[in-house]
């Protein structure tokens, strides 16, 4: 039987959708219970990033997959993607709007595959070969399978043009040998996006070339790194000989540097429009009773602070706003995406100053006191931040460079 074509999707009303939607939902999960910010009350934990231990990070990983079943094999897993790759074929407004729905319901964490959906599967999409379509953007959304990003390396960091990995092409496969850095999620995942260099004679932006690479092949070995958090989000990765099927390329031969800024610009959306939500709203209001709480409210400079952090973090959201606006016009969004992670990372570090200005030494002694040392966590954590999907002065670079024409930064000697 031939796949579906686009055209045949059938398109219910919105009101339609919102009445399956309520209804799936209702029958499969709970709606939130009002919950109250009280200070003293609840988790004792502020981090950028989860600090888990295998065994939690498995068990969030099994009922991230566990429910994206549920919603895929209702129609609700992959709203706006084409039907032939598993995809609903239905305009955006409709996936706004059962994400509006679902936002007033509990779900489990889907933490574990954003960039899978949010970074990936875009760029398989986009750039992938039929066979790697088919194979993989359906098991992505339905929960089969979590991806990976392996772009950065020890000697290449943000400037992902020098990166030294290697690829060689061998008959109907590409051998693979070298080393990442960072990556996120490595150690669950099971397909990851790497960006190799495949001609080395060839100007550094010029010589790269994307895949699809199975993080379960020989070859493949997978190292946590620790952070001074204490924790382990990041992993480095070592391909000793890997074999690549050459129909997962993504992209052209010596074209992967288009396949990469595909997954940056998405990935600068994450990050910026919402991947860090410890620099939202609600951590600011915790920072916020806890000045509150130890008597600091009355002091003028911290009130002063909080008053610049308030209103920056009300800016970022604006321009994220912008940013999403154009997206659902179907607009590229354009300096927005950058200027969103850099307001980001700048908060967070508002933020983490404005936490040890309130806090003193109560940030670096744990007295056992509710909500004072748990800071500690955050302010070790917005280094890592600041250097997550392109580091602060890269994304000033990007800005100064190509939105005001400023002169290119000077290469080091």
């Amino acid at each position: 039987m031939s796949a579906p074509s686009d055209a045949t999707a059938t398109v219910p009303t919105e009101e339609e959708f919102a009445e399956q939607a309520e209804a799936f939902l209702s029958a499969n999960t709970r709606l939130k219970a009002e919950r109250k910010s009280v200070f003293g009350e609840g988790p004792d934990e502020i981090a950028v990033l989860p600090e888990r231990t295998t065994e939690e990070d498995a068990r969030e990983v099994a009922e991230a997959k566990r429910w994206a079943r549920v919603v895929f094999d209702a129609g609700f897993g992959w709203i706006t993607g084409p039907l032939r790759y598993g995809g609903r074929g239905l305009p955006g407004s409709f996936q706004r709007l059962y994400s509006s729905i679902e936002a007033r319901f509990e779900i489990p964490s889907q933490a574990p595959r954003m960039i899978g959906l949010g970074m990936i599967a875009p760029t398989i999409l986009a750039h992938g070969t039929e066979v790697a379509k088919k194979r993989y953007l359906r098991s992505l959304w339905r929960g089969d399978i979590i991806a990976c990003q392996l772009f950065s390396e020890p000697g290449a960091g943000s400037d992902l043009a020098s990166l030294q990995t290697r690829a060689v092409r061998d008959g109907d496969e590409w051998i693979v040998n070298g080393q990442k850095v960072w990556t996120s999620g490595a150690h669950y995942s099971d397909i990851g996006e790497i960006i190799c260099r495949t001609d080395p004679d060839l100007p550094k932006h010029k010589g790269l070339t994307g895949f699809v690479v199975d993080m379960h092949a020989p070859g493949v070995e997978v190292r946590p790194l620790r952070q001074m958090t204490g924790g382990a989000s990041f992993n480095e990765v070592f391909f000793s000989d890997v074999r690549i099927p050459a129909d997962h390329l993504l992209g052209d031969v010596n074209g992967g540097w288009t396949v990469a800024l595909t997954t940056l610009m998405n990935e600068r959306a994450a990050i910026g429009g919402g991947g860090g939500s410890a620099a939202g709203s609600g951590a600011l209001q915790r920072l916020i009773d806890l000045a509150r709480h130890l008597g600091a409210s009355s002091d003028p400079l911290i009130r002063q602070e909080l008053a610049d952090t308030w209103i920056n973090v009300q800016v970022a959201g604006y321009n994220n706003e912008r940013a999403l606006a154009k997206i659902r016009a179907g607009q590229l969004p354009g300096p927005e995406l950058s200027v969103a992670k850099l307001s980001l990372t700048e908060n967070m570090r508002r933020m983490a100053e404005l936490a040890s200005h309130i806090l003193g030494v109560r940030i670096t002694a744990d007295s056992g006191e509710w909500g004072t040392y748990a800071w500690s966590q955050f302010l070790l954590g917005v280094p890592g931040m600041r250097l997550a999907g392109g580091t602060d002065e890269v994304m000033r670079n990007i800005l100064g460079e190509r939105v005001l024409g400023l002169p290119k930064e000077p290469s080091p000697k």
